[in-house]
């Protein structure tokens, strides 16, 4: 048996179908349990990628300087696409702590599974996402559905 480090045509094309099959059977088995698959690849899988293709690339023929340089440009538009995301989490989460704080003191009607609520704001938490104090009871903001103005 002899290594070859480059595959041939036949192997990428038996390489694809094989992923192809695999894809399947996992999307099949993901709708079968109704999971969604994430539907793009993240920082990890590129460097994945990056290095698996680094690796195995032939020694005669190395990755050319370009083609380096735009996988590289690529992974910096992923890790900046990635980071803008978590800034626009907290940003958004600042928003909702920011509008449960404004009620503080309004009355306030809220819609909970089983049943709807009147009465003033006593307190607003800080947290991943903002509770407030109503009657003695914590309640979550999203529940909230009217916010009174009390003149």
């Amino acid at each position: 048996m002899v290594f070859q480090p480059v595959m041939s045509s036949q192997e990428r094309a038996d390489a694809a179908r094989w992923v192809e099959t695999e894809n399947r059977r996992l999307a099949n088995e993901f709708t079968s349990r109704s999971v969604q698959p994430e539907l793009g690849l993240g920082r990890d899988d590129f460097l994945k990628i990056l290095i698996t293709q680094l690796s195995y690339q032939d020694p005669a023929s190395p990755m050319q300087d370009r083609e380096f340089i735009a996988q590289m440009a690529q992974f910096s538009s992923l890790e900046q696409m990635t980071n803008m995301a978590a800034d626009f989490s907290r940003m958004a989460r600042l928003f909702q702590v920011s509008e449960a704080s404004s009620a503080l003191g309004k009355s306030v009607e809220i819609a909970t599974e089983n049943e709807v609520v009147h009465g003033v704001v006593q307190a607003v938490t800080r947290e991943e996402s903002p509770q407030i104090l109503v009657n003695g009871r914590y309640y979550n903001w999203e529940n909230v559905s009217i916010v009174f103005d009390e003149l």
